[in-house]
């Protein structure tokens, strides 16, 4: 097999959470692109429509289905329409979550901790044993966590403590299914998402000094994630698992 013959996923099925905007959207087309079947959920399904929509007007074929990750039953359905639709899967994308909220640990609502760790920890175990079980041999998992789950963050610390969970949980996941599925983890630095400019109020005026910060003098896109999930499905990462790769810019 060639070298672009590793990076073709013509026969893939992938199914991508919180595929309706950002990341998420990055990651669907991408994925597509390459040649996979994509089933592409979230919430919001304007915005599911207009990724499905640019998926097939390129000679994609991709399938919306609106999917709230924090309830299991919905989950598993959205398996099933995947499956339905395309076939096995071989490949599922964990991006759904996020924290618009920043407070301090001492000040935050037991609530809002509850909130937060139902989407951006158990949903993500969740979904990955719903995955589990739908993939077929060889597939893949891929759970997004973020910068923040490696570090301190003042005001985000519910947050940054999911995502720190979600590393480990990929890191047991991955021994605990290997041989038969991979799983990895991408953890994004700075990238000017809905979610991510409304929790730190910044506004497309910040974008320029933000990347200032940053080595590779650039924020994050979508495609960057979109190119890295590709590989991460892909024959060429077959023997990568267990992972988490920071996609920073070098932050």
């Amino acid at each position: 097999m060639g070298n672009t013959e590793r990076f073709d996923l013509s026969g893939h099925v992938a199914v991508v959470t919180g595929g309706g905007t950002g990341i998420g959207s990055g990651i669907a087309i991408s994925l597509a692109s390459a040649g996979a079947a994509v089933v592409v959920a979230a919430r919001r399904t304007d915005k599911l429509d207009a990724v499905v929509a640019e998926i097939t007007a390129a000679g994609g074929r991709a399938l919306a289905v609106a999917t709230d990750v924090t309830d299991r039953a919905a989950v598993d359905a959205l398996a099933q329409r995947a499956v339905d639709a395309y076939g096995p899967l071989t490949a599922w994308v964990n991006n759904a979550g996020g924290s618009p909220v920043r407070t301090p640990l001492t000040e935050l609502s037991a609530d809002e901790w509850q909130r937060n760790l139902a989407l951006n920890l158990t949903a993500v175990w969740h979904c990955s044993v719903v995955a589990a079980a739908h993939l077929r041999d060889g597939g893949t998992i891929i759970n997004i966590s973020s910068l923040a789950g490696s570090r301190g963050v003042p005001g985000s610390g519910h947050y940054a403590a999911a995502k720190a969970g979600v590393e480990s949980l990929t890191k047991t996941m991955a021994l605990e299914l290997a041989p038969r599925v991979r799983v990895n983890c991408i953890a994004p630095g700075w990238v000017p998402t809905e979610i991510a400019m409304t929790a730190m109020g910044f506004d497309d005026s910040d974008i320029p000094k933000l990347a200032n910060r940053i080595p590779m003098r650039r924020v994050g896109t979508p495609q960057d994630f979109g190119d890295l999930a590709t590989f991460l499905v892909s024959d060429a990462a077959s023997w990568l698992t267990g992972q988490t790769i920071h996609l920073s810019g070098g932050s």
